[in-house]
């Protein structure tokens, strides 16, 4: 009697793990089945969807920013500064006085000049005066020629004197109108170089005590373009540029003009290219550094692939019309490859426009081979339980495993 419940329990026992390992295999079974490739040659592939969007090619480099019509001012006369009237970013008008030097001196020199024409005037009626007396004594020979030269030398001598004293005035007077330092034309201060007390002196370099901007609602960049890419670069051409103090804007310029003096610098050949910049909100400022990107091509709203797709290839037959330089895809229909000639336009190194109407944006297409399983990849269960060929049967049922 003992030895038959003990018999019983080893009878549980024993289905017990026939259960385990009968679910254990088919699981397995299960698992193998469900990573078989779709494709009937048995070789999965990596898709991807054709989609429809943007894409553009461009140009990028640097630039800086800076005001468009710019002007430097300086002084004409040299003295020592008593006024500043303006400061940074101050607004002016032309005519308005920004900074005055010392009048006193220079309103003493047109006294002078004043006073040295009063003495000329004198001296030229009283050397007129004697050459009209003593005029008629020489038409009537009571004087010689060279005595009568005497006194028409001394009036144009004296008439001399007069003018140049009138011009000394004239001087004076704009030396005292230049010592006030006014603007040429309606602007902002962008740069102010001088201090009260400060002195300047006039030279043939002129020095600058102010630049004014005449309207910072426009900006331009000055930006350096490789010689690589300069050819791709043209007037009105579109340009998109960032700067560091706002990286969230975008800002859009157009292309002014190409200066064909080249720029070297440690073998590196650079062209400089003004691109004008609208500023209407004010937030570009000169001296920023720009981060442009010329546009030299845009697509909108046209279908894309991936590059990869275009450089895909089955082992099907070439027909006459693939040998003409066309270029194919391969979309899924169902489970089955299927190759399209399309018609490329624009690329980037990522992806490029096709020119297919019967494609539409969602299709999968085929990009490349998936990895496929080997037999250290289907797991341990496969060496412990490997399946017949017919994928049915318990463990050694007869056939080797599947590789």
């Amino acid at each position: 009697m003992k030895a038959l419940k003990i018999g019983m329990k080893l009878l549980r026992l024993l289905l017990m793990a026939g259960g385990v390992l009968f679910m254990i295999h088919h699981a397995q079974r299960f698992w193998v089945e469900a990573s078989q490739p779709d494709h009937p040659e048995g070789l999965p592939f990596r898709v991807e969807e054709i989609k429809r969007g943007s894409m553009e090619n461009a140009v990028s480099c640097t630039g800086t920013l800076s005001a468009v019509g710019t002007v430097e001012v300086g002084t004409q006369v040299s003295g020592t500064i008593k006024k500043v009237l303006v400061d940074y970013n101050d607004r002016v008008t032309k005519g308005q006085i920004l900074a005055e030097l010392d009048l006193e001196l220079f309103k003493a020199a047109v006294d002078t000049a004043k006073a040295s024409v009063i003495s000329a005037q004198a001296l030229y009626k009283q050397a007129a005066a004697e050459y009209e007396m003593n005029k008629p004594l020489y038409e009537q020979g009571h004087l010689s020629s060279q005595e009568f030269l005497g006194y028409e030398t001394e009036r144009e001598t004296a008439r001399a004197q007069l003018l140049s004293a009138k011009a000394s005035v004239a001087t004076a007077r704009t030396n005292l109108k230049n010592a006030q330092i006014k603007s040429p034309i309606n602007g902002v201060i962008l740069e102010r170089n001088i201090e009260e007390g400060q002195t300047v002196a006039a030279s043939l370099s002129t020095p600058t005590l102010f630049i004014i901007a005449e309207d910072l609602s426009s900006m331009e960049i000055e930006a350096s373009v490789d010689e690589s890419d300069i050819g791709m670069v043209e007037k009105d051409q579109q340009v998109r540029f960032t700067v560091q103090s706002y990286p969230d804007d975008i800002f859009y310029g157009t292309v002014n003009q190409i200066q064909m003096n080249p720029t070297e610098t440690s073998n590196v050949v650079t062209y400089t290219v003004i691109v004008d910049a609208p500023n209407k909100e004010g937030k570009l400022l000169p001296g920023m550094t720009a981060m442009a990107d010329f546009v030299v091509e845009k697509a909108e709203n046209e279908l894309m692939v991936s590059n990869a797709a275009l450089n895909f290839r089955l082992d099907d037959p070439i027909t006459d019309q693939d040998k003409t330089g066309g270029h194919n895809i391969y979309i899924l229909d169902g489970r089955t490859p299927k190759r399209i000639s399309v018609t490329t336009g624009m690329t980037t190194s990522t992806a490029t426009v096709i020119k297919n109407t019967d494609l539409a944006a969602g299709t999968p297409v085929i990009i490349g081979r998936s990895i496929e399983k080997t037999e250290n990849s289907q797991g341990i269960l496969s060496k412990i339980f490997p399946m017949s060929p017919g994928g049915g049967g318990p463990p050694g049922g007869g056939g080797g495993p599947r590789m």
